[in-house]
């Protein structure tokens, strides 16, 4: 009878953590979701909590939250050791990921599903006016802010340095959170930075308030160039005006923010995300301006990995 008793407990126990990682029900009934986001002055942060709001108050039994992280590559292995169940990064990063390319190399995630794109995701090289750089072959002997560790923003920075001929050695780099950067711009503690997020960025706003800055300008045959070597850069103007000073338009490359889950999410739980999300922009229209970029007509552009069963089928129901 001991022996069936403890058989029985370690079902029961193997069970409920199997349900906890997939994000399924406790015991009360409650789902409880993590959300994977980016640094708090980014735009990712602002959106997941959104994201997060919408879905608790439009969802039965929802316990939704949205973490500070380090942003698309951490979020990337966050879903991959099954530590969140959404997340939102570049759809460049996703398509490294599920394919084992790059950083990901030997290291393939297998389980992370499309629900949505979000918005385009600016490449931004800010720098200070009067540090003498009008190009990127200006950033060389520079210092640097490329990004957080572990974040897209650092991945993009190493690409486009890559792309003009530079690399690390050549600037004196500092892995910086978009917030962390902000500061050291204000502080004048370092020259430029790169940041990837969608605009108006809220780091960008607090140094452009203080300090006179700019953003470098990329001409048509460097986006052109940067498309054919990197296809999900795509060419984006940044309007004058986006930030204080800014008086003219600025051309840059863009990636797209996708909303990616936990493979093992059921059906039904994310049948009911996607329907959330789509039936209350407004909720996330007043988080965040970008959030006017979410639309079911862009849902799955630039969406780089396979669509989860309950986000395909809620599209399909709305087609």
């Amino acid at each position: 009878m001991l022996k069936s008793k403890n058989t029985l407990f370690i079902l029961s126990a193997v069970l409920v953590i199997s349900l906890l990682l997939s994000g399924m029900v406790t015991a009360q009934g409650t789902t409880f979701l993590s959300i994977a986001t980016g640094g708090t002055s980014g735009t990712y942060y602002p959106i997941g909590g959104a994201l997060a709001k919408v879905l608790n108050e439009n969802i039965d039994n929802m316990n939704a939250s949205a973490q500070s992280t380090g942003a698309s590559v951490t979020n990337t292995r966050l879903i991959y050791n099954q530590e969140v169940e959404l997340a939102i990064l570049q759809n460049d990063i996703a398509n490294y990921a599920v394919n084992g390319e790059r950083q990901f190399e030997g290291n393939q995630v297998n389980n992370m599903s499309g629900v949505a794109s979000l918005y385009p995701e600016v490449i931004q090289i800010i720098v200070r006016s009067d540090a003498g750089i009008n190009n990127i072959a200006d950033l060389k002997g520079k210092s640097v802010a490329v990004g957080a560790p572990g974040s897209g923003a650092e991945a993009n920075a190493s690409q486009i340095l890559d792309f003009f001929g530079l690399s690390y050695d050549d600037i004196e780099e500092d892995y910086l959170s978009f917030g962390e950067a902000a500061s050291r711009l204000k502080d004048r503690q370092i020259d430029a930075a790169f940041l990837t997020a969608g605009i108006p960025t809220a780091a960008v706003m607090d140094v452009a308030a203080t300090q006179d800055i700019k953003l470098l300008n990329f001409s048509d045959q460097d986006i052109e160039s940067l498309n054919e070597a990197y296809p999900y850069l795509t060419g984006v103007t940044v309007p004058a005006g986006t930030y204080n000073g800014l008086d003219n338009d600025v051309q840059t490359v863009a990636l797209q923010a996708i909303l990616v889950a936990e493979s093992s999410l059921s059906e039904d739980v994310v049948y009911n995300i996607t329907k959330a999300i789509f039936e209350n922009r407004d909720t996330l229209i007043a988080a965040h301006d970008r959030a006017r970029d979410i639309t079911l007509d862009g849902a799955m552009s630039g969406m780089t990995v396979e669509l989860h069963p309950g986000a395909q089928k809620y599209y399909d129901e709305v087609k």
